[in-house]
């Protein structure tokens, strides 16, 4: 990797954590500077905008949330992801997700970063399914990351006493979905 990509990815990576430590308007590109250990003013040496910072995001949570499914024990595997997006740096990148996810809603540059993104996601949680048509597989991906957003979100916004264990999240998708 070249040092220019390397240190885009720094960026990239600092703009995950100020997401998931300050929220979206938390986002500058001084705290970026100052996450990423950088002199001031590199950032917007490397992305101009806000929204270029925000854009650098994107991708770069889609390769850290890069998980693979072998088609062995699916609930395990499950089970593994969520506890991962629930805890840890894996909890950082899902509040930084959905702090995108909001800004996407407004910033159609943001919504076409993140369609790659969830794209590609669609694309791993098919692999669940090879059973199913390619059609069918994306539907039901579909259903799945509908489900889990929506308890990764309950989690991520409710007191630590009332969070749902992974396991017990990952219960939830194989009883909708029928998961061997």
């Amino acid at each position: 990797m070249s040092a220019v990509d390397e240190r885009r990815e720094r960026i990239a990576d600092a703009v995950i954590d100020v997401l998931a430590e300050r929220g979206s308007r938390g986002l500058t590109h001084r705290a970026v500077d100052e996450v990423a250990g950088l002199p001031t003013g590199s950032t917007s040496y490397y992305f101009r905008t806000r929204a270029a910072l925000l854009a650098a995001a994107v991708p770069r949570l889609a390769e850290l949330d890069v998980w693979a499914l072998d088609g062995s024990d699916q609930h395990q595997q499950l089970v593994a992801i969520l506890h991962d997006a629930l805890h840890g740096a894996g909890r950082r990148r899902t509040l930084a997700r959905y702090e995108l996810v909001l800004e996407a809603a407004r910033r159609p540059e943001i919504q076409r970063a993140m369609a790659e993104g969830n794209a590609r996601v669609i694309q791993r949680v098919a692999a669940l399914f090879p059973a199913a048509s390619d059609a069918e597989a994306q539907r039901r991906a579909r259903d799945v990351l509908a489900l889990v957003d929506g308890l990764l979100l309950l989690n991520v916004t409710c007191p630590e006493q009332q969070r749902i264990p992974a396991e017990e999240i990952a219960a939830s998708v194989v009883r909708v979905l029928e998961l061997p």
